[in-house]
């Protein structure tokens, strides 16, 4: 078994050659712990996301949910749920909602991608580490939309004939010019989150009229 480290231990290892069983028996032992798994085809990446990668997840989540207010668009959130494709593919998002299937997985315990929607809309925040292999994940499992922020840019990807793509707008939130997302997120050391949350939704508003 290979093991390679792009980031300090603590926050991001990769491991190769890794079995289904064993990334299943992890999932059970490690969820207590704060950790994310992503596997793929064999490899399996466990990340310990740090303070700044939560606070800028958190936001976007919320600037998805405000939009969705204003939009008067109904959505289900369903947080980091680890998502499976038995033996191929696994992940846990940073965050995920349901836009146009929310009717087909609301209200359940449990979700089983052989007969359950993927979300439509994922987020992932990827600042310590690349996303490359829970894209490849995400485009297995059938996700339409991801929101993706590098601590730098934001981009929109969709996905195309099991690849994704970049896109000036967003399925899930059309005619908004979601790239001004990146210059509210700039502000997040500098602004109180619910007066950035605040000014974000007036922006919301001023675009929509």
């Amino acid at each position: 078994m290979e093991t390679s480290t792009l980031t300090p231990p603590a926050e991001r290892i990769v491991l190769s050659e890794i079995s289904w069983e064993t990334y299943e028996t992890l999932l059970k032992e490690l969820s207590h712990r704060r950790l994310r798994l992503t596997y793929y085809q064999g490899l399996l990446e466990i990340m310990a996301p740090s303070p700044e990668h939560e606070i800028y997840k958190e936001v976007l989540g919320r600037f998805a949910e405000t939009i969705a207010e204003e939009l008067e668009i109904n959505i289900y959130p369903l947080g980091s749920t680890t998502y499976k494709k038995p033996r191929s593919s696994g992940v846990e998002p940073d965050k995920c909602f349901y836009i146009t299937n929310i009717n087909l997985v609301k209200g359940k315990k449990r979700l089983d991608l052989k007969q359950d929607p993927a979300p439509d809309l994922v987020i992932e925040v990827d600042i310590t580490s690349f996303s490359t292999q829970r894209f490849q994940v995400y485009a297995d499992l059938g996700v339409k939309e991801i929101w993706l922020y590098n601590g730098k840019s934001f981009k929109i990807y969709l996905l195309q004939e099991n690849n994704y793509i970049v896109s000036e707008q967003s399925v899930a939130f059309p005619n908004l010019l979601l790239s001004e997302i990146a210059s509210f997120l700039e502000k997040i050391e500098e602004m109180d989150y619910l007066e950035l949350i605040k000014e974000f939704r007036q922006w919301v508003r001023s675009q929509i009229q």
